[in-house]
């Protein structure tokens, strides 16, 4: 049997990673476009920036927090309750950011 060894490794030559074999792998072989390669630069953000309002485009970015579990199931059953009726907003999304953005600008924080 053969010895094992991570990809790293594999793709290294000695301590530096050889990017032709790592795009070959990756792409399988197809013509990479470097503009939508995932590692570019130019196609990922950086850390911390935050998508504007650009016109009527609002950029969405995810967030992660806790709730008390009181509010998570208020809020889980106005959202499959308005669904069923047909009433907006009606996504867990849009109910938090109707909530928030009366707080966010009565606070100075929205324009």
């Amino acid at each position: 049997m053969k010895d094992r060894r991570s990809l790293m490794d594999g793709l290294s030559n000695g301590g530096e990673v050889d990017r032709s074999v790592e795009e070959q792998f990756v792409f399988a072989g197809k013509k990479a476009d470097p503009a939508s390669h995932p590692l570019s630069s130019a196609a990922a953000p950086e850390a911390g920036d935050v998508k504007r309002q650009v016109g009527n485009a609002i950029g969405r970015v995810p967030l992660t927090t806790r709730v008390r579990s009181d509010f998570a199931a208020a809020l889980k059953r106005a959202s499959l309750q308005r669904q069923l009726d047909g009433v907006a907003p009606n996504t867990l999304q849009d109910i938090l950011e109707e909530a928030l953005e009366p707080w966010l600008r009565s606070n100075g924080y929205l324009g």
